[in-house]
């Protein structure tokens, strides 16, 4: 990185930046024939290792799909370069925030590069404050495929959000009936899945 990015990232002044190069208290800081001084990045070195999550909604009905998501997401890491360092797979809702096996995955120092076949397998709302919080720790976030989006994952989520929000306005006494719902509007939505 540049000298002014080393000052932007310790948040001081690019003078302050150009004293510490001077007096020789930045490790690897160099100069170049032009002039420009470069100090090695290292997270820069730590984006080849990469992470893979996979994740899909419905234990009865989409598990044995989960490893194949796993195994295609891995194979695309190594085509395309990477190291793979940690392979995370999970049954949970892409609304759900309190997942276990990404937020340890998420809490990891060996990993530069998260990698998921979808966004949606990462998370339903939120998706871009990820790739913020993700960039702003120099780290990066890689979607293999911006587009797809699977019907009845997302009939899925739409039901667990209901079933949320019903069980908190109604309270516990009357979530038989939320779940006598929910179970309606997700067979509705296998059905329109289906066609």
């Amino acid at each position: 990185m540049k000298l002014s990015e080393y000052a932007s990232k310790h948040g001081i002044q690019y003078r302050a930046a150009w004293n510490r190069f001077k007096a020789g208290k930045i490790p690897g800081a160099w100069q170049d024939e032009s002039g420009t001084i470069v100090i090695p990045d290292k997270n820069t070195s730590r984006l080849n290792d990469a992470a893979v999550y996979a994740r899909v909604s419905d234990p009865a009905k989409r598990k044995t799909q989960l490893p194949h998501q796993q195994h295609r997401v891995e194979e695309w890491a190594q085509a395309n370069g990477y190291r793979v360092v940690e392979s995370v797979a999970e049954v949970g809702s892409g609304v759900d925030d309190k997942r276990r096996k990404l937020t340890a995955l998420l809490k990891r120092e060996d990993w530069g590069t998260l990698i998921v076949e979808h966004k949606d397998r990462l998370t339903r709302f939120g998706f871009e404050w990820f790739r913020l919080f993700i960039e702003q720790s120099g780290r990066r976030l890689v979607v293999i495929n911006e587009t797809k989006e699977e019907r009845a994952d997302l009939i899925a989520d739409f039901v667990a959000i209901i079933y949320s929000f019903s069980a908190r306005l109604y309270g516990q006494r009357r979530t038989k009936r939320v779940k006598e719902f929910s179970r309606m509007v997700s067979e509705d939505g296998d059905e329109i899945a289906e066609r």
